[in-house]
């Protein structure tokens, strides 16, 4: 069973992404030399969170790359547009996915055998929370190991 976090009541879902990819970064793993991290969500959003990668810290960069991209395979953090693109199965990262969408994987156990670690992120947003509440029953009725970060007053 994955490990899945929410992070919920988070005010702006793109900053929060880039620090918590920032944090998933530095983190140190004795077992990889570096972090590998997937995010998953709409396109309008990931080309936000794109363009705040690039400007988000002056002193650090954060590589990332578009799953459909050649250089995919050598970035430590992709984007993907859905759980169903085709490049999500082909990219050897297996150490964190990062969802900032609303739907719910077709197969939560296949993206658990692969990701050890899964984040979901849910904004403030009514419709965001009702899907983030949908998932987090699917999840639990499933028998992943939960973990609830309440982010109000962030």
């Amino acid at each position: 069973m994955a490990r899945i976090d929410f992070h919920s009541q988070v005010n702006n879902k793109s900053l929060y992404s880039c620090r918590l990819i920032r944090k998933i970064m530095a983190s140190q793993h004795e077992d990889l030399p570096m972090r590998n991290i997937v995010v998953v969500g709409p396109a309008n959003f990931l080309r936000q969170l794109d363009e705040q990668l690039w400007s988000f810290s002056p002193a650090e960069f954060l590589p990332h790359a578009w799953g459909q991209d050649d250089v995919a395979n050598e970035t430590p953090i992709v984007f993907v547009e859905s759980f169903e693109s085709p490049e999500l199965e082909y990219l050897p990262h297996g150490d964190v996915l990062i969802h900032v969408g609303q739907d719910l994987p077709v197969s939560v156990e296949n993206l658990a055998s692969r990701f050890p670690r899964i984040v979901e992120i849910v904004s403030t947003d009514e419709a965001d929370r009702q899907a983030g509440r949908a998932r987090y029953k699917a999840y639990r009725d499933q028998g992943h190991e939960l973990h609830n970060f309440d982010q109000t007053g962030q």
